[in-house]
C-alpha cells in the first residue's frame, strides 16, 4: 500500500506539473484546448469548465494537453497551427521546463532540510551507536556549549577540543538540552589515530542556502543525464540497464520505506529525467516536435504535416516497443514472477 501510494504521488505530481506547463503556456499565447488529461486509460472523473474538458484517468502513468489543430486541421483562428512558431515552441518546451522547475523546488527542500554541509554548527544531529558519547547519553538536539570548561561555540571548535585532548582522559561536557544546562562525562576513543566521541553536528539552515543547494543538485542530475547519454554511444550501457514503469514504481516503494527525503530526492530525479529525455530530438517526443519547429522558423514553412505525423507515429511505435521490452525486463529483474 505505502508503494502504491507513493507511486500515485510521484507519478501524479510530475505528470500534472509536465502537462501544467504545456496547458498554461498555450492558455497565454491564446490557443483553444480542447481537454486537459491527466491520466491513461478509462476516466475516473471529468468536468468541462469554459472551453476545456477537464480529465483525471484511471491510470496514472502519462497525461495530455489536446489543443486545437495540433493534430489536424483546423480552421479555427486559435488553432495551434494558426499561432507563431515562437509561440508554439514556448507551449511544446514549457512541459518540460516545468519539469525542471518541480526539481530544483523539491530539492530545495531536500536541501534546507539536510542543512548547509559548509555550516555545521555545534548542535548534535546524530549520535553514532556504540561510542562514548551514546553510553554516556548524548542526545540529538543537544548543544556543547564546553569542553573542559573551555568555551564551544562553533563545530571546528568541539571538533579540534575532542581532537587536541587525551584518550586517557575523561572529559567534562557542559551541554544545553530542552534549554536546560547540564552536565555529562565522556570518555572519548582513539579511531583511525583521531580522538572521537562519536557525534555528528546539525548544519546551518537558511532559505538561500537550500535553494542554491536546490539548483546544485538538479544540475548534478542533469549532468547524470549527459553521460548516460555518453556511455550509450560508447557502450557503456545497455537495454538492460534502462527501467520502464515497473522498475521506477519498485525504486519509489524503496526510497518511500527509506523516508520522506528520498522520496523527494527520487521524485526530483524522476521529474528532471522526463523533462530532459522529453527534449531529446526522438520522433513522437517534445524534442522531436522543437526540432520541426526550429526548421519552420529558419525556412519560413512549416514540414509536410502528413510526412511530420507519420515519424511521430513510427517514433511511438518504437517507443512502445522499448516500453514493453524494459516493462518484462522490469518484472524479471524484482522477480515478480517468484
Amino acid at each position: 500500500m505505502q508503494t502504491a501510494i507513493a507511486a500515485i504521488f510521484v507519478f501524479l505530481l510530475v505528470i500534472l506539473l509536465h502537462e501544467l506547463g504545456h496547458f498554461t503556456v498555450a492558455k497565454l499565447v491564446g490557443i483553444k484546448v480542447n481537454e486537459f488529461s491527466i491520466g491513461m486509460g478509462p476516466k475516473l472523473f471529468q468536468k468541462r469548465k469554459g472551453e476545456t474538458q477537464y480529465t483525471l484517468r484511471a491510470l496514472p502513468i502519462g497525461g495530455y494537453v489536446k489543443m486545437e489543430g495540433e493534430d489536424e486541421d483546423s480552421d479555427d483562428p486559435r488553432a495551434f497551427g494558426s499561432v507563431s512558431a515562437l509561440s508554439r515552441i514556448a507551449v511544446v518546451a514549457a512541459g518540460a521546463i516545468m519539469n525542471f522547475v518541480l526539481a530544483v523546488i523539491v530539492l530545495s527542500i531536500v536541501s534546507f532540510s539536510m542543512g548547509d554541509s559548509q555550516k555545521p554548527t555545534n548542535v548534535i544531529s546524530q549520535i553514532i551507536p556504540d561510542t562514548p558519547a551514546e553510553f554516556a547519553g548524548v542526545m540529538e538536539g543537544d548543544q556543547f556549549i564546553s569542553i573542559n570548561n573551555t568555551p564551544i561555540n562553533t563545530w571546528d571548535e568541539l571538533s579540534n577540543a575532542i581532537s587536541n585532548s587525551s584518550a586517557n582522559e575523561e572529559l567534562e561536557i557542559r551541554i544545553i538540552r530542552d534549554n536546560e544546562e547540564q552536565t555529562l562525562y565522556i570518555q572519548p576513543t582513539i579511531e583511525e589515530e583521531r580522538v572521537m566521541i562519536g557525534i555528528v553536528p546539525m548544519y546551518d539552515r537558511s532559505f538561500m542556502s537550500g535553494i542554491k543547494g536546490g539548483f546544485q543538485m538538479t544540475g548534478n542530475f542533469i549532468a547524470l543525464m549527459f553521460d548516460f547519454i555518453k556511455m550509450i554511444f560508447t557502450g557503456g550501457v545497455s537495454i538492460n540497464d534502462l527501467s520502464g514503469p515497473v522498475g521506477v514504481i519498485n525504486e519509489i516503494g524503496n526510497a518511500a520505506r527509506m523516508g520522506i527525503m528520498n522520496l523527494l530526492i527520487l521524485l526530483g530525479f524522476i521529474s528532471v529525467n522526463l523533462g530532459f529525455f522529453n527534449l531529446l530530438p526522438i520522433p513522437a517526443l517534445d524534442g522531436s516536435r522543437l526540432v520541426f519547429l526550429f526548421i519552420e522558423l529558419l525556412r519560413g514553412k512549416p514540414i509536410n504535416p502528413e510526412k511530420e505525423n507519420l515519424i511521430h507515429f513510427v517514433g511511438l511505435i518504437f517507443l512502445l516497443g522499448l516500453m514493453l521490452i524494459v516493462t518484462y525486463k522490469d518484472l524479471i529483474r524484482i522477480d515478480i514472477f517468484g
